[in-house]
């Protein structure tokens, strides 16, 4: 396992004075849920053009100041990552694979017109935060603590130009389930609307794709199923991903398809992990395009046996049912398959440390 260095004398530490009541903040931890309650502390690095990167701070979590004209407001210069903190069973704490949650960070700020992070620093931050509020770790089946890291541009102005100033801020939340419905396997509907489209900003995590997705994710809602899922931008006709997941396809020749990533997918770091892990077991993966009318045929004539959903929060999700316009098919039996569980297996003991780390993806913390 690497290990990552103390950042403690890099960071500014201000005392929390009105920490969670150990009683409420262990009431949380029984029953976490996902994104619903925050820990006691963030960090926050301040940007300008003048210093660049300085005033790295771990302080307590709260509102954030700023001006009615900051460009965040006006001009959506947002960037964001999610990752998770594992609890091992020795007692650890430890990251999974924060380089490429770092990596792509920074593809998503020159996407998006805005400076760099080191990546050291930005797996510092995470690190600061997580000794920080080491106490927050759920303690149900599963939990973890999720961590957030995004960016906003400060500057305040009123014109159409990347900003000059900007904050770097980490929160953390305790985490269990991601889906509410807690289906063995999720249902999903097939949006008439698109997510994102060539030369757009699809490959990068910022808010913006997040809010054009809140319509056709509330009508899935509506319609009684625990996702979205979008076509292709040019013909409507090509499987991209869902609302915050990438897909693989599971066939009966013992192979797995995914997407390619073509520029309007996320490059998803749990479907790369996914990738590699198949490709140890001697599967076959493909990168390819697959339309939903293929997928609909294929279920119908069981070649294709298995399909699912992966991301950091839901970590790897059976997908049971798809629903559309056109009509619904089922996947298989309508739930979990044998390769999905399996595969889910294999990462999460990797992920918690209970299995060994073939490609040195577990960052030890502290």
């Amino acid at each position: 396992m690497a290990s990552l260095a103390d950042p403690a004398t890099r960071f500014t530490h201000v005392a929390h004075l009105a920490p969670t009541p150990v009683a409420e903040r262990d009431a949380v931890l029984a029953n976490p849920g996902f994104g619903a309650r925050f820990t006691d502390h963030m960090v926050v690095i301040e940007y300008s053009e003048e210093h660049g990167w300085h005033g790295a701070t771990v302080q307590p979590y709260g509102p954030i100041a700023l001006d009615p004209a900051s460009s965040v407001l006006h001009y959506a210069q947002e960037i964001f990552e999610g990752l998770k903190a594992y609890r091992h069973p020795d007692g650890s704490m430890a990251l999974f694979r924060p380089t490429a949650n770092a990596a792509r960070f920074n593809a998503s700020a020159r996407r998006l017109a805005m400076p760099e992070l080191p990546e050291d620093l930005f797996i510092a931050a995470i690190n600061a935060l997580v000794l920080a509020d080491r106490d927050w770790f759920p303690t149900v089946e599963g939990g973890s603590l999720y961590l957030r890291p995004f960016m906003i541009a400060t500057e305040a102005f009123l014109g159409v130009r990347p900003a000059k100033a900007y904050k770097f801020i980490v929160i953390a939340s305790p985490a269990g389930n991601y889906f509410k419905s807690g289906a063995s396997a999720v249902s999903i509907w097939v949006s008439d609307y698109t997510r994102a489209a060539p030369g757009g900003t699809g490959a990068a995590k910022c808010g913006g794709n997040y809010a054009a997705s809140l319509v056709p994710t509330a009508e899935a809602f509506a319609k009684g199923h625990d996702q979205v899922l979008f076509l292709d931008a040019a013909e409507h006709k090509w499987i991209e991903e869902l609302g915050g997941m990438n897909l693989f396809f599971a066939f009966a020749d013992g192979s797995l398809l995914t997407p390619p990533l073509t520029g309007t997918i996320l490059a998803g770091i749990t479907r790369d992990s996914l990738i590699r892990l198949a490709r140890d077991e001697g599967l076959t993966v493909r990168e390819e395009p697959y339309s939903l009318d293929q997928w609909r045929a294929d279920a119908a004539s069981g070649q294709l046996v298995e399909a699912f959903a992966c991301g950091t929060a839901a970590v790897v999700t059976p997908v049971g049912q798809v629903a559309g316009r056109d009509g619904s098919f089922e996947i298989g039996g309508g739930g979990p398959g044998q390769l999905t569980g399996k595969l889910k297996a294999r990462l999460t003991a990797i992920q918690r440390g209970e299995a060994p780390d073939p490609h040195q993806w577990v960052h030890q913390i502290g």
